[in-house]
């Protein structure tokens, strides 16, 4: 089994859950692949081009086809989701509070003017956590969002979803919705929030369990 971890949007390999995760599956012997998504650059970021870049790292680490379990963090959980989706080595899903509906909840919270205002200027700066300052990002990460709809998301492998029930970036409503309609996903919702660094304990026990580590 191979096993990687996608980290979040305007987040790094060296987020505090990346590590704590690599740290983890070191204990049992495990290598953790840990891809950098804001590879080449972070102002070109789209979800087309993460999916890509998974596809690659997982055709690159795995040569004999075996089977995959990809683990994703908020933006990298719903990376995982697609990435699933179109890929057949994986075998099983564990979304850590997964940006499902992200496009909606996002332009909420920016308001239609600021939304004109990155489409017209074609950039709009956003803080990276992992950088620690604020970078540019291409409206074109929006335009392709537009073209991801949740509902696509079908295909029947072993998901187990791990969401904060005190999130605020992403409310655990969009991974109840996610997996009302789809009988093969397992939610357990936490007392938490979107980053669920308080809880870390028991999400990887909640991952030894449905992995069977």
């Amino acid at each position: 089994m191979i096993f990687v971890y996608l980290h979040g949007f305007a987040s790094s390999p060296r987020s505090a859950k990346a590590e704590y995760f690599q740290t983890c599956f070191r204990s049992r012997q495990i290598d953790l692949q840990v891809p950098d998504l804001n590879q080449p650059n972070f102002s070109q970021l789209t979800l087309t081009r993460q999916i890509q870049q998974v596809q690659a790292c997982i055709a690159a680490a795995n040569p004999e086809d075996q089977p995959v379990t990809v683990i994703g963090s908020s933006f990298g959980g719903l990376t995982a989701a697609w990435v699933a989706e179109q890929c057949s080595q994986v075998q099983c899903l564990v979304l850590l509070a997964p940006a499902f509906q992200f496009l909606s909840h996002w332009q909420a919270r920016l308001g239609r003017e600021q939304l004109q205002q990155w489409q017209q200027t074609g950039s709009m700066a956003v803080y990276h956590y992992g950088a620690g300052q604020m970078l540019p990002l291409d409206y074109s990460f929006v335009v392709d969002l537009g073209s991801y709809e949740d509902a696509k998301l079908q295909r029947s492998i072993p998901t187990l979803i791990l969401h904060g029930s005190q999130d605020e970036v992403i409310p655990v409503q969009a991974s109840r919705d996610y997996g009302a309609t789809r009988p093969w996903v397992q939610l357990i919702e936490l007392p938490s929030d979107h980053a669920l660094t308080d809880v870390t304990t028991e999400l990887w026990q909640q991952v030894q369990t449905f992995c069977c580590l």
